[in-house]
């Protein structure tokens, strides 16, 4: 029975936050960390500990008294309730934490609420955790829930009678919580609420009252809008409506009939009820980030919706999704929540890697039908981006414009979409004359949408200097892993939206939407000689030791020759870049690193997806995102960067994707290559958390089946082990640094300047550079990636040429002999 293990618990370390530069620290390892002076905006700070829970419970008098045996988990005051078996929900009344047994038949529905108004923490097989935050809180008010839905869901699934501090914790943080927006209609911008007590209060305020739209009506009240015929594209309600539309009508009345009466027949759910109300008052367009910060410092944020389908000025944009896309169930529910009122709410969707993130934002920007911008982290990204619009929707390529350092171009109509990177349009410095221009232009026009790809990177001043460059209405944020290490990742409730929606990794396995993955940590023991230095060494050579591992080196082999041999493609990742060159020349593989130019980059993945003879690829941190490969089945993790649990859910990414082959059970396999008794060993376990939350398990092997008969197994021999040990000695400290990529983001601002390379002195004879004392002149191998370049084929011009040079060549000698 092979032996199972979770990942420890990763506690964020304190000193993450106060080192000026970055340092190999576990407990701050996520490369886009904001280095900048802190955010001129003291105010988000002061909000953000004001709605969290911990701050909320120190506030109330009745606190728990802590247990002398169970510290403060005793919760045995608490009574079951007489049917307590059949309901599933345990709640904390301390720390809000909501535990959910996933057996229960009770467990589908409450995972769709939870997820709505908890934050997911933990969702292996068994038990589900949550927790309740201001955060989860303020998205579930966004979406529509009032305080005393949720207190009744809770209290109806609850083992035990919802707790008071619950309770009142609700209430607190959902009375003024959510209740203000400020709203874009008709090209004018109100401040709406249900509550008309609420804008009395803000208009008694001396900011927000003076800048109250003068000679304007009072406060207007109307119909609270409703999705309305509103029709998401790619949906079953889409598929309908368009059915019914080319239906021929009986008679002429048939024809006046409108997509708006349809959908209302086609929805079962649509009734007649009676509307709540919604009241408002107009304020100036520049007023609005006033008013808003105004509202933030009062305690109830003021929530962000366009009204996009009365925009009258802003022309409207031909796109619509191609007649075959549709949409997943997760994909619609996703979207659902941004457009549940029939405007676009701005937050964030988090989906994991290959469950078709890019799919959800194309298919926002074909619901709202304005003009739309796409931030990208790299120039691949950027190409990948332009590519799945064409691919799944109509729009006319001319409509579609790239923004990067090489392509500079408009769309030739009134609107369209615009595809660029964070570091093109938040750059400060000096631009050439082409890309001022283009960049004035953008700012010059109003956007309808602003999708941002992998938000989790977009440290918040970065993020300010985007959104006040660009004007646009709403903003959607897409990442796999909302997550970052030095817990930053609250800011972006604030600057873009709440959490609309996280889909359960397993749950989408299952379903067949994503791979199902084997985890496995496969310790390498480390040979006699590398652990004895490993010992001795007290610089960042020590983790260049347990990288160049004879044993881990082996390990490799084995498994890159085992699942080729079964037909799978590998993809092997090291973040250090001498590791990652070493292996793949003496494996005779294909490697691609930061200086690998774009031309033979591209040329070797289009190998490694269609040419038979090439099955294994060698990749360092670029590969991390921005890298669709279907194709791969296997990925082996050779070196990583230190304890980040982001970088472990994005590459186990890179084999996501569902597969085409129908293999029973497992069908990717995720390796992480460890030196025992090493520090790796500890990175290694902080780096599956967050993997483990998601419940995906790592099993443990010691041993590798059958390595022993390999032929041609590397490193066998104590000469050989003892020469490479001489060769990662003789290397500087700053082969043992991880690669800083150039092409992702702000990876110019990951720990001020670069080291410079260091220089090691070593006394040696002229025979021990012969050969002797196990030191000698190494002749590496060829290089696969040249291999593959002799073998790109000519033109059938030049080959064509070249065929009747030879024939007349031939000629020629014939008649001379």
């Amino acid at each position: 029975m092979p032996i199972k293990r979770k990942a420890l618990d990763s506690g964020r370390s304190s000193r993450a936050s106060k080192r000026p530069t970055p340092v190999p620290d576990i407990g701050s390892s996520d490369e886009y960390s904001d280095y900048e002076d802190e955010v001129k905006d003291d105010n988000l700070k002061d909000v953000l500990e004001k709605f969290s829970l911990e701050s909320f419970s120190n506030q109330k008098s009745a606190v728990q008294r802590q247990d002398p045996n169970f510290g403060y988990k005793d919760f045995s005051s608490l009574s079951l309730k007489p049917d307590h078996a059949n309901r599933p929900l345990w709640i904390d009344p301390l720390k809000g934490t909501i535990t959910l047994e996933s057996f229960s038949p009770l467990a589908p529905q409450a995972q769709d609420f939870l997820t709505t108004i908890a934050e997911p923490l933990s969702r292996p097989t068994h038990l589900h955790e949550y927790r309740l935050t201001g955060n989860s809180l303020y998205a579930a008010v966004s979406v529509g829930l009032q305080p005393q839905d949720i207190i009744n869901f809770l209290d109806r699934l609850s083992k035990t009678p919802l707790p008071e501090s619950i309770k009142s914790f609700i209430v607190d943080f959902t009375k003024s919580y959510g209740k203000i927006k400020v709203v874009l209609k008709h090209n004018r911008f109100f401040v709406e609420s249900t509550d008309p007590a609420m804008l009395q209060m803000l208009l008694q305020d001396e900011v927000i009252g003076s800048q109250r739209l003068k000679g304007a009506e009072g406060i207007i009240q109307q119909a609270a809008p409703k999705m309305g015929g509103l029709v998401i594209p790619g949906t079953r309600d889409a598929a309908g409506v368009k059915q019914a539309s080319e239906q021929k009508p009986e008679d002429a009345a048939g024809e006046a009939r409108k997509e708006d009466d349809i959908l209302l027949a086609i929805r079962d759910d649509d009734d007649d009820d009676e509307q709540a109300q919604v009241h408002s008052f107009e304020i100036p367009n520049e007023a609005v980030e006033p008013v808003k910060a105004r509202c933030q410092a009062m305690g109830c944020p003021a929530l962000e919706e366009y009204d996009f389908r009365n925009d009258e000025i802003n022309p409207t944009l031909d796109i619509d999704l191609k007649p075959a896309a549709r949409i997943r169930s997760y994909q619609e529910k996703s979207l659902s929540k941004m457009f549940g009122n029939g405007r676009a709410k701005s937050g964030i969707i988090v989906l994991p890697c290959g469950a078709g993130k890019t799919l959800v934002g194309i298919t926002a920007a074909c619901t709202i039908k304005k003009g739309t911008i796409v931030l990208c982290t790299s120039s691949m990204s950027v190409v990948q981006w332009r590519n799945e619009f064409l691919r799944w929707s109509n729009i006319d390529p001319g409509d579609i414009a790239v923004f990067t350092s090489d392509n500079k171009e408009k769309f030739r109509r009134s609107t369209g979409i615009i595809v660029s990177t964070y570091s093109m349009v938040s750059q400060t410095r000096a631009r050439s004359h082409d890309a001022q221009k283009m960049m004035d232009w953008i700012q010059s026009r109003e956007w309808g949408l602003m999708i941002l790809d992998e938000v989790h990177v977009v440290p918040a001043s970065m993020f300010r200097k985007v959104t006040s460059a660009i004007a646009c209405q709403s903003k959607l944020g897409l990442t796999a892993t909302l997550l970052r290490e030095d817990d930053k990742i609250k800011d972006l409730n604030f600057l873009i939206g709440p959490k609309l929606y996280e889909a359960n990794w397993m749950e989408l396995a299952e379903q067949g939407h994503i791979a199902k993955v084997q985890c496995a940590e496969v310790w390498c023991p480390m040979t006699t000689e590398f652990y004895s230095e490993y010992m001795r060494e007290k610089s960042r050579k020590a983790a260049l030791l347990y990288i160049m591992n004879p044993r881990k080196f082996q390990a490799c082999q084995f498994l890159i020759d085992y699942h080729e041999k079964r037909g799978d493609k590998v993809i092997v990742f090291s973040d250090n870049v001498y590791a990652l060159e070493r292996y793949a020349l003496k494996l005779n593989k294909a490697y691609i690193y930061g200086g690998t130019p774009q031309n033979e980059r591209m040329r070797i993945l289009e190998n490694f997806q269609h040419n038979e003879q090439v099955n294994t690829i060698f990749l360092s941190k670029i590969g991390d995102t921005s890298l669709d490969l279907p194709e791969a089945t296997c990925l082996i993790q050779i070196s990583s960067h230190y304890g980040s649990r982001r970088q472990e859910a994005q590459r186990l990414g890179r084999i996501l994707r569902a597969k085409r082959r129908n293999d029973e059970g497992f069908n990717a396999f995720f390796y992480s290559l460890v030196s025992k008794d090493t520090d790796e060993m500890f990175y290694s376990s902080k780096r599956q958390a967050f993997l483990v939350d998601q419940g995906y398990a790592f099993k443990v092997i010691t041993h590798l089946q059958g390595i022993e008969n390999l032929q041609g197994l590397a490193y066998s021999s104590p000469r050989e082990r003892r020469e490479l040990l001489q060769e990662v000695m003789l290397q500087n400290e700053t082969s043992a640094e991880v690669e800083h990529v150039t092409d992702d983001l702000f990876s110019g601002r990951s720990g001020g300047q670069a080291r410079k390379g260091g220089v090691k002195r070593s006394a040696a004879t002229l025979s021990g550079l012969a050969g002797g004392e196990d030191m000698a002149y190494i002749e590496y191998n060829r290089s696969r990636n040249k291999q593959l370049k002799d073998k790109v084929g000519h033109h059938p011009l030049f080959r064509k040429l070249e065929r009747e040079r030879l024939k007349r060549k031939k000629e020629l000698e014939d008649f001379m002999r």
